[in-house]
């Protein structure tokens, strides 16, 4: 192994107590692949299972935390009822050695009555996305919105007697907790939205019943992480100022982590082009001497991990995409094999890679998210 990739193999110990055996995490990265009922399949299992072992913690794809807040096969956290497939997932993963956080969030205004089996989705506000063939969701009522917090302390609960090493609350990628914190999604004159301040009480409210969850169920360290999307292109959006906004009011909670979701670990400003600062940098300027700091998006070389460390100072790295194509990322890195690195997915090698099918027809139907040699 080359000696400037030695970094990327220190331990590095949370807030909480809770150590990973190295700096890189696995992605989460939704597969389409539970049973209509929420559980987990087999599939699920052998796709964590082959990519567990090197990096320090896998980040599942996002279980809803409510029936009405899902996608087509996104695994459930949303009873009691799913704990034990919960368990088995969490089992399986951290029997490779990695640790196994879970995301939870709500889908929100992204979600489909054809998905929700005729329900109207719901958000903060009665406006629908900018995107094509959106559906208008219904407004939340005060008593739902209060609910919702209780429910994200709830799947925190779950999560934690299912076994899992921790769980990453899902405020960004246009879902609920990010739409209730943007001006586009949020007109309400509540408590819940108007100013800046009072955007920030959902995400905040949602971080505090997690929080207790965790200080009330949890006999060891459990890892807490919050995903945020930093800015958006919508007028009104969320601003880079919003997202400092909420980061500093967030760390008062302990959380252990930020996992900043960017297509490109070194992407400048989408609202200010004139900057050329990767976003990146200016959070980690902001907040990473208080809460340490994940870097994603287009990582595809030991060689990038190390720049944005050295160049940008975070001190861990999620790889998404690649860990699809090359499971073996992190064990070549290790053993100075880093030139055999896949960078295609050859459709040869499928099976190996323990792709679920609908993963795989997803990727497929979307040409360019991940290179595919058939």
């Amino acid at each position: 192994m080359k000696k400037d990739y030695e970094r990327l193999f220190e331990p590095f110990t949370f807030k909480s107590g809770a150590t990973l055996d190295n700096r890189i995490l696995m992605a989460p990265m939704t597969t389409n692949s539970s049973f209509e009922n929420g559980m987990f399949t087999t599939d699920e299992h052998l796709y964590y299972e082959r990519r567990g072992g090197e990096v320090g913690a896998i980040v599942t794809a996002c279980a809803h935390i409510k029936e009405n807040g899902k996608f087509a096969a996104s695994p459930s956290i949303s009873s009691d009822l799913y704990i034990e497939s919960l368990s088995k997932l969490a089992k399986r993963i951290q029997a490779t050695g990695s640790k196994a956080i879970l995301q939870i969030f709500h889908v929100g205004r992204m979600g489909s009555a054809s998905t929700l089996r005729g329900i109207q989705p719901v958000s903060a506000s009665a406006v629908p996305s900018l995107r094509d063939h959106a559906e208008t969701p219904r407004e939340l009522s005060l008593e739902e919105i209060e609910e919702l917090v209780q429910d994200f302390g709830e799947a925190t609960r779950r999560a934690i007697q299912a076994g899992f090493d921790g769980v990453e609350v899902h405020g960004a990628n246009t879902y609920l907790i990010q739409q209730f914190f943007s001006p586009h999604s949020n007109r309400r004159e509540d408590y819940w939205g108007g100013s800046l301040e009072k955007r920030m009480n959902f995400p905040v409210e949602v971080v505090n019943a997690v929080q207790q969850s965790i200080k009330k169920y949890a006999d060891k360290p459990f890892i807490f992480g919050y995903r945020i999307s930093p800015e958006e292109i919508e007028e009104p959006g969320i601003t880079l100022d919003d997202t400092l906004a909420l980061v500093n009011k967030l760390k008062m909670f302990n959380i252990d982590y930020f996992h900043i979701s960017l297509g490109n670990i070194f992407g400048s400003s989408l609202r200010n082009k004139a900057d050329k600062t990767p976003i990146l940098k200016i959070i980690q300027d902001e907040i990473g001497g208080d809460v340490p700091i994940i870097g994603v998006g287009n990582v595809i070389t030991p060689d990038d991990a190390i720049q944005a460390m050295d160049e940008i100072g975070v001190p861990l790295i999620a790889i998404g995409r690649e860990l699809i194509i090359d499971p073996d990322w992190l064990l070549k890195v290790q053993e100075g094999n880093e030139s055999d690195i896949s960078k295609v997915l050859h459709s040869n090698d499928r099976e190996d890679l323990r792709i679920p099918d609908a993963m795989w027809e997803y990727m497929q139907s979307r040409p360019g998210w991940v290179p595919i040699l058939k």
